[in-house]
């Protein structure tokens, strides 16, 4: 697996995540996902964004867009040094929501992508990385 490009977007403030929304549309069309893998991919980052701001006190959105044989891909890493997630198993509890975001969740975020992991313990914030394949 190659990393093409690379770069970094902060997601500080609730504008952020709008400017991060719109990066990852472009990095999306970029890569050459379908117009529903583009959506998909959106939403979750969408959804990790807000998340970074509202809970981790803000962050920032890695990105990588990646080629690995003939397919292309596009990896998020979102990060924070908030608070961490306290209860890990009660946050990827399906339907569990704080009552804030989208109503996703991390669990909605996961069946978005083709890859997901997360990272997380309290007080040494919280790391989520996603990926879509073309």
């Amino acid at each position: 697996m190659t990393a093409i490009r690379t770069g970094t977007q902060p997601v500080r403030i609730e504008q952020d995540v709008v400017l991060a929304r719109q990066a990852v549309r472009k990095l999306a069309v970029e890569t050459g996902l379908r117009l529903v893998d583009q959506t998909k991919l959106i939403t979750a980052a969408s959804e990790l964004a807000r998340n970074a701001v509202i809970y981790g006190g803000g962050g920032d959105m890695d990105w990588e867009m990646l080629e690995e044989g003939s397919r292309k891909g596009l990896r998020l890493v979102f990060r924070d040094e908030g608070p961490g997630i306290a209860d890990m198993k009660l946050a990827m509890t399906d339907g569990w929501t704080s009552g804030n975001g989208l109503g996703l969740g991390l669990t909605g975020a996961r069946r978005l992508v083709d890859e997901f992991s997360v990272e997380s313990a309290p007080g040494a914030g919280t790391r989520v990385s996603i990926c879509k394949w073309t």
